[in-house]
């Protein structure tokens, strides 16, 4: 962004704070840092969705599990306690996601919860996650 200094009109380049004909500050806006995108509420409802159709295949899983004899009852109760969790944990998974667009190549991308690391769909590189930023793993 350029513009012209308010006294001499000499033209001004975006970076300079002073004119450099005859020394007027400029008065050019300082823009705020991109600041990332904060996680709508959708996450939590895409979370949710999740966590209700794993539900019932966890809990009619580990109901099978449980009624065969042996060390598969061992597998099957953690089974069916995930199976009754599901929905509570899914919307966690979905609002801890991180938005935004991709360092790499700006497309739209989110992260699956909360990962350190992942790869971009579009581009296929690899991105990091720190603080809710998204920053391009060299």
């Amino acid at each position: 962004m350029s513009g012209t200094c308010r006294k001499c009109c000499e033209h001004l380049d975006a970076e300079w704070a002073f004119c450099p004909r005859c020394a007027t500050p400029s008065l050019h806006e300082k823009t705020a840092p991109h600041l990332p995108e904060k996680a709508p509420i959708l996450g939590g409802f895409s979370g949710l969705l999740f966590g209700l159709l794993m539900a019932p295949s966890m809990i009619i899983g580990g109901t099978m599990l449980c009624l065969m004899v042996g060390p598969w009852m061992a597998v099957g109760i953690p089974l069916i306690i995930g199976g009754i969790c599901a929905p509570l944990a899914g919307p966690l998974l979905g609002l801890s996601a991180v938005r935004g667009n991709c360092p790499w190549c700006g497309a739209k991308i989110s992260s699956v919860g909360p990962v350190d690391v992942f790869y971009c769909h579009a581009c296929s590189q690899r991105i990091l996650t720190r603080k809710g930023d998204l920053l391009r793993a060299e």
